[in-house]
This record gives structure tokens, C-alpha cells and sequence, in this order.
């Protein structure tokens, strides 16, 4: 939990509590995904908040009595801060594209829904102006509806199924879930059969043909796995630690952790191509503070190196 955290936490939290009047501890916790004793810590903070003065009517006040014999908390003098925060652009712009990702799969209520929420998103925005591709295999809307129906009645289904390099066939599944992976839309689906999981590509599953009988309890599909980078044998991880003015990279590269320390940001990637990671280094020049393991830096010092000389020459 870093400071950061918090303060995004905090600012939620306000407009929370007003408009959830005599919230109750340990629900409020769950809903903003901490524990009761953090959320108390949290209110702790909230004390010292308000209106630049610092006098007794310019902070907000929460009854700290309340919380500590009833559970409840209640949250006063803090009107100034009714109004949730507003999305950043890139906010905006990664919801959108989330949503279209979403739509591409979404079937029955989930796409009214989607629509909906994209719709109002891009009004709210001016995001509906840009029109960010979203690339995803993922067969037909009439499959993709047919097996969320199948998902939502628990029911038995019979699939038309042609694999890479393999002759079709027609398993008999429970399908469980829908997801997509890598650019990939996969059904997640038992086989009792096989009485075991299994995978399909939805762009490969050419016919769905419901059965009426009904899955029974098949429980729940195991992890999908790593996506295709992690699999990578020649993957390595490598950690760079930033200035904050380069902080931009982890909202625009995959990575396995961020953390934040006193002045810096420290950011493990995956890298499969040395001359990717060099042309990186190179961009953020001077924000890289450091690099581990620092041989990982070699090429991109010595292709810094080789400029300085011609400019030198």
C-alpha cells in the first residue's frame, strides 16, 4: 500500500460516504477492497483534511466514536468534495478501448450494458472521437450469444470444432466462460467426456448446437495461463528504476510490479528483445536511474557512447 494508493483511495471515499450516509465499516471496507483497520486508518488521515486554514471549520470531521462502538461511519464538512474525480484522458481513452475489447464478446444484457456504458464514456469524454482498433478473433456475434446463453442455463452444447493442424470434431462441453488472451477469444468448457477442461478458439468453433441437457456442477475453469511474452524461453525480467517523469512507460508496456519509493519508480518488465529494451533506455535517457541487472544497459551505453563520438568527431 503506498501513499499514492491512499490519496486515490481518500478522494473516492469522500463522495462515498455522503452519499452512503451511516455507511457501515466493515461493508464500506469490502466495497473499496481493503481491511476494516485500513479504512479506520484511512479516517484517521481524513481527520487532518479540509480547507487551507487548518481551523477547526475548515477540516472535515468524522465521528470517530461512531466507528469505534457501532461500526458506522459518519462523515461531516466535506461538501467541497461531493463530486467524484473525473477521468484523466488516458483514463477515458483505456476505458474505451476496454469496453470495445468487452463488446466484441459481450452477448444478451452484458452487450446492452456495454453499449450503454461505452455510449455514455464517450460522450462524457469526447473519446468517441478517436477510434482506437480493437483486434479480436473471436468468431461470430451468433456463436458468441448462443454460448453465453449455454454459460448462463448451465446447460449442454455440441461443437462443430476445427483445431490447428487437427480434423474437426464435435465435442460435447459445458461451456463455462468466455475470455480473451493475446488478441484470442477462448471458451473455457467441461468435458465430461474427457472429465476434464479444455480450451477452444472461438474463431475455430464453426457450429454450436444446444442439447437441453442440463451441465450440472462443474465447478470452476482452472487459470488460463501466462500470456504469450511469459512463455517466452528467452523472456528475462529486468528491472528499471525511474524517474517519475517516466512513469508514462507503465501505462503504455506490460509489467510484473511497480513500486514507488521516496524520489523514483521501480518497474520490472519482460524483455524477449534486447534491441527493444535498448531503444527504451536510450528514450528515456537521463529519468533511467538505474537498471538491473546492469549489464541489461550494456547496448544501449554503447550505442549512447558510439553518438557522443560522432558528435565529437
Amino acid at each position: 500500500m503506498t501513499s499514492v494508493d491512499q490519496v486515490n483511495r481518500l478522494l473516492a471515499l469522500v463522495p462515498y460516504l455522503q452519499s452512503h450516509p451511516n455507511a457501515e465499516l466493515d461493508a464500506t471496507a469490502a466495497v473499496f477492497g481493503v481491511t476494516a483497520e485500513q479504512l479506520v486508518d484511512d479516517l484517521n488521515v481524513l481527520w487532518f483534511c479540509g480547507l487551507p486554514g487548518g481551523m477547526p471549520g475548515d477540516l472535515i470531521e468524522v465521528d470517530m466514536d461512531a466507528v469505534t462502538e457501532s461500526g458506522r461511519i459518519r462523515l461531516t464538512n466535506a461538501d467541497y468534495l461531493s463530486r467524484p474525480m473525473r477521468f484523466t484522458p488516458d483514463e477515458a481513452m483505456s476505458l474505451v478501448v476496454a469496453l470495445r475489447a468487452v463488446r466484441e464478446l459481450a452477448g444478451g444484457n452484458l452487450a446492452e450494458g456495454t453499449e450503454s456504458a461505452l455510449a455514455k464514456l464517450e460522450r462524457a469524454t469526447g473519446a468517441g472521437t478517436v477510434t482506437p482498433q480493437v483486434a479480436v478473433a473471436v468468431g461470430s456475434q451468433d456463436i458468441r450469444q448462443q454460448l453465453a446463453a449455454a454459460v448462463a442455463s448451465g446447460e449442454l452444447v455440441d461443437l462443430d470444432y476445427t483445431g490447428a493442424g487437427l480434423a474437426p470434431s464435435t465435442p460435447r462441453v459445458a461451456p463455462v466462460r468466455l475470455i480473451t488472451r493475446d488478441g484470442f477469444g477462448y471458451l473455457q468448457a467441461w468435458s465430461p467426456e474427457r472429465d476434464a477442461w479444455r480450451t477452444y478458439r472461438l474463431d475455430r468453433i464453426d457450429a454450436v448446437r444446444p442439447t437441453g441437457e442440463p451441465a450440472g456442477e462443474v465447478g470452476e475453469p482452472p487459470t488460463f495461463g501466462p500470456g504469450w511474452l511469459e512463455q517466452r524461453a528467452d523472456a528475462a525480467q529486468v528491472t528499471l528504476r525511474i524517474a517519475p517523469a517516466a512513469a508514462w512507460i507503465t501505462e503504455y508496456y506490460p509489467t510484473r510490479a511497480v513500486r514507488t519509493t521516496n524520489a523514483a519508480i521501480e518497474v520490472d518488465l519482460l524483455v524477449a528483445d534486447p534491441a527493444w529494451l535498448r531503444s527504451l533506455l536510450l528514450r528515456l535517457g537521463s529519468d533511467v536511474l538505474a537498471v538491473m541487472p546492469a549489464a541489461a544497459a550494456d547496448a544501449a551505453r554503447e550505442a549512447a557512447a558510439e553518438a557522443l563520438a560522432a558528435y565529437a568527431g
